[in-house]
C-alpha cells in the first residue's frame, strides 16, 4: 500500500483535524484510517488507506449480535532523529493473529498489519507535538461483518486500524493511582478469553470500575476466579510487584494461567528489570498476602503497566472496610527506574534494543 491509496476529494488533501488542546486516552482521533475485508471464497482484500469516516453496516452484523470482535492497543513514539517509531508491532500483531484463532476469525498476515501501521503512521505523524509525553496509539481491530444471525462464524469480516494521540491512560490522574479489589465478581475464568483481545472482556468489568470510582480509586484489581483469592490483574493491565529491599529486591508478577493477557508491555518490563539487575518471577500473590506484604515492609513497590498505562505507581489499595498504603504511597525506585527504561526503549534511546523499534521513514516533523 501506498500514498496513492489514500481517497480524499477529488482536487483536494484529506482534511486534517484541527490542533488538540488536550490528550484524554482514547479521545483525539487522527484523520485516516486503513481497511481490509476478507471473504471465505476471495481471502484478503488489499488493504487501503483512506480518511477516517463513519462506517456503513447491515443492522444484522454477526460482530454487533454476538460479539466476533478483536483488538490490540500499540502506539509510535517520536525517536531522537525526529521521525516515528512504533514499539513492537510484530509481537503485536502475533497476539492480534492467536486473539482472531481463538474466535475463528481469519487472521490478518503480520506483513498487512505491519504495513497497515507505517501507511497510518505517515500519513498522521504530523499531529504528534514534540513532546516526549505523547505518543500516537493505534487501534487495529477486526469483527465479523456478514449480515446473518445463523450461530455459526461469518464468512466476511473487516479490518480497520484507527488512531489517535495521548498522553497515557492516567495521563489526566494523579500519580501513583489508588486501587479496589473486587471481592465479588471476576474478570475471566480458566478456559475463557481472559488471555486474548476481544471486546466481550471489556464491558462485564465496568459495573466494578464504577464501583471503584464510588470509593474513590482509579482502578480495580481482579482476583481469580475459582477461589477469589490471587491477584490476576489491574483494569485492563498487568500488575507487577517489588519485593524485598536492596540487593535482596525481586520484581514479580502474577503467573499466566489462562486468565492473564500476555501483555507485550508485561514482556517488555521483565526484560528491562532484568538488564536493571534484578531478579525477576512469576509469583501468585493473594490479596491478604498483599496487606501483610506491605504492613511488615517485605513488599515495597506495585505498579501496573500496558499499552496505555505505560508504568504507573500504585499507591493505595482498598479491600472492603480495609485500606493500605504500599510503602509511603508514592512512586518506589524500581517504579521510575522500570518507568524511565521503558520511555528509553520507546523513543529509541536505548541501542541494543532497537530491534523493539519499527522506524516509519517520512515521519519527521517539519516546521
Amino acid at each position: 500500500m501506498t500514498e496513492s491509496a489514500v481517497e480524499p476529494e477529488a482536487g483536494h488533501a484529506p482534511p486534517q483535524p484541527a490542533a488538540p488542546t488536550r490528550f484524554a486516552f482514547g479521545e483525539t482521533f487522527t484523520g485516516h484510517m486503513v481497511t481490509a475485508a476478507w471473504t471465505v471464497d476471495g481471502g484478503w482484500e488489499p488493504d487501503t488507506l483512506r480518511p477516517r469516516a463513519p462506517l456503513a453496516m447491515d443492522p444484522a452484523m454477526v460482530g454487533l449480535h454476538y460479539g466476533q470482535v478483536v483488538f490490540e492497543g500499540l502506539k509510535a513514539h517520536r525517536q531522537a532523529d525526529g521521525t516515528l517509531g512504533v514499539f513492537r508491532p510484530e509481537d503485536h500483531a502475533r497476539r492480534f493473529q492467536r486473539s482472531a484463532r481463538r474466535l475463528a476469525m481469519p487472521e490478518l498476515p503480520v506483513g498487512t498489519f505491519l504495513r497497515a501501521a507505517d501507511d497510518l503512521v505517515r500519513a498522521d505523524a504530523g499531529l504528534l507535538p514534540d513532546d516526549p509525553a505523547l505518543s500516537l496509539y493505534l487501534r487495529p481491530v477486526l469483527y465479523a461483518s456478514e449480515p446473518v444471525l445463523a450461530l455459526r462464524p461469518a464468512r466476511e469480516y473487516r479490518f480497520l486500524m484507527i488512531a489517535f494521540l495521548t498522553g497515557g491512560f492516567f495521563a489526566d490522574r494523579p500519580d501513583p493511582v489508588s486501587v479496589w479489589v473486587a471481592r465479588d465478581q471476576s474478570r475471566a475464568a480458566p478456559g475463557g478469553t481472559g488471555d486474548i483481545k476481544c471486546a466481550g472482556n471489556y464491558a462485564p468489568g465496568y459495573p466494578a470500575q464504577q464501583r471503584a470510582a464510588l470509593a474513590g480509586c482509579h482502578q480495580v484489581i481482579w482476583l481469580d476466579a475459582a477461589e477469589r483469592h490471587w491477584v490476576e490483574e489491574m483494569g485492563g493491565m498487568n500488575v507487577f510487584f517489588v519485593r524485598g529491599t536492596g540487593a535482596r529486591r525481586r520484581l514479580v508478577t502474577p503467573p499466566r494461567t489462562g486468565t492473564i493477557l500476555p501483555g507485550i508491555t508485561r514482556d517488555s518490563v521483565f526484560a528491562l528489570g532484568r538488564r536493571l539487575g534484578l531478579d525477576t518471577a512469576e509469583e501468585r500473590l493473594s490479596a491478604d498476602e498483599w496487606r501483610r506484604a506491605c504492613r511488615s515492609g517485605d513488599l515495597t513497590e506495585a505498579f501496573a503497566c500496558g499499552t496505555g498505562a505505560g508504568v504507573t505507581p500504585i499507591g493505595t489499595v482498598h479491600d472492603g472496610d480495609d485500606r493500605w498504603d504500599v510503602a509511603d504511597g508514592g512512586p518506589g525506585r524500581v517504579t521510575l527506574a522500570v518507568r524511565e527504561a521503558l520511555a528509553a526503549a520507546q523513543q529509541g534511546r536505548t541501542p541494543h534494543l532497537a530491534h523493539w523499534i519499527r522506524r516509519v521513514p517520512g515521519t519527521a516533523r517539519t516546521h
